[in-house]
This record gives C-alpha cells, structure tokens and sequence, in this order.
C-alpha cells in the first residue's frame, strides 16, 4: 500500500506497483484544466488519480486491459475522493470507442524480446507485445483531439523510437523531461508531450531525483512531489 496526501494506493493485486518515475510523469505532464483525460493502461490507478487531484474539472477515462489490475484500480478510484469524476475501463484500448480527449497519459510497456517472467501480468505489464507502439500510437491519434495533447513516458532510446512513429502520425513532442537519478548518472526515462502543432524544437528540460549523494531528494523533485508525497 502506497498513501498520498489526498489517496491511497493498494498495490498487492497488480503487476506494476507505485513508483518514483511513474509518480514524477504524474505530477509533471500537462493535465490542462476541466476537459476529458484518458489514461491509457492505468495499472494501479495511479496517473488517474494524480490528474483528477491536479485538474479538479476533468473527467477521466483510465483504460486497463489486465482484469486484476482494472479491479484493483477501480477499488482505489472508490476509495478516493475523486470517484465521482474517474472511471475505470477494464478493456484493451484498441476496442475503446468513445469521444476524443483533451489529454491523454500513458505510461506504456517497453520491452521488446526481453527474458520473460512466469506471471504473465508482469509480462503484460512491462513487455509491448500486447501494445505495440503502433498500436498505441494509432489507438492514441483516433482517441485525440486536434487541439490535444499526448504525454508519454519510456526510456530514452524507446521515447526515439515511438516519437519516429509518432511524427508519422502527425504528433511530435514540444516539451521533453530527461530523469537522472542524480547528476553523475545516465537518463534513465524520458517523459514528452507530443501534439500537432509541436514546434520543432522542442523544450527541453532535465531533472535529478537525488543529490550526488544517492540519498537526498532534490529541490526540484521535493517541489515537483510535495503536494502528493506525505514525506514532504
């Protein structure tokens, strides 16, 4: 169980569990204001949580193909505050129809060819075999508005390779976060937003999660965190 200032997460019934790089593209992608949010593949409920506490108008839609995980999510969106505004769709987001979204949010499987686990909802969760990035990227322009925005979270090398398909879609990132765990480390994640009418350079920023000494948190991530981490 993972506790929020404003939510609970319960974790034990899911694959992927809370966790720190997830939480950052939570509190750091543009949730807008009012409107309709999408979460694609919501796991815990987490990204639809951190929205619907962000952006107090919105509507959201978090999709979730795993049946445990959909159960799980909708148990902590019940639990919340927020459960009059947040539903929770067990189904593969390649079969959702519905209107277009303002925003939406993924925080999508990456692996490719990787060791495989034996639960085969880790391997849900963690490989795309069962979302490709084609997919993801077609299921994402058709649920979209023109005017919207698309905000993703992979590791560098995977980000390149779904923004190369993505731009073929239409939709390139205008704002880039590169994530270290402290400065002396490589970027491990790379969170962009990617709309239409994206400039062609995008903003680019950075952020470290640590202090050199691999123990402190940074200013920018304490103020990033502090209105969800009760640590803060």
């Amino acid at each position: 169980m993972f506790r929020f200032k404003q939510f609970t997460i319960r974790q034990d019934r899911t694959a992927m569990k809370v966790c720190t790089d997830a939480c950052v593209l939570g509190a750091w992608a543009d949730v807008g204001r009012g409107g309709r949010l999408l979460d694609i593949g919501t796991g815990t409920g987490l990204l639809a949580l951190m929205a619907a506490q962000r952006n107090p108008e919105a509507r959201i839609e978090a999709v979730e193909a795993d049946e445990a995980a959909a159960g799980q999510a909708a148990g902590n969106v019940r639990e919340s505050p927020f459960a009059d505004r947040v539903r929770v769709v067990p189904a593969r987001i390649q079969d959702v129809t519905t209107e277009p979204f303002d925003r939406i949010l993924s925080n999508p499987p990456f692996y490719t060819g990787h060791l495989r686990s034996p639960d085969a909802a880790v391997n849900r969760a963690l490989h795309n075999d069962e979302l490709p990035f084609e997919e993801l990227i077609s299921s994402i322009v058709r649920l979209l508005k023109r005017d919207g925005e698309c905000w993703v979270m992979l590791p560098p090398s995977e980000l390149q390779r779904f923004s190369r398909l993505a731009e073929a879609a239409g939709l390139r990132p205008y704002r880039t976060l590169a994530l270290r765990h402290h400065a002396r480390k490589p970027v491990f994640r790379m969170i962009a937003g990617l709309r239409y009418d994206a400039p062609a350079v995008p903003d680019r920023r950075e952020l470290c999660l640590y202090e050199p000494d691999g123990k402190t948190y940074t200013a920018g991530f304490r103020s990033l965190l502090q209105p969800f981490y009760l640590i803060f």
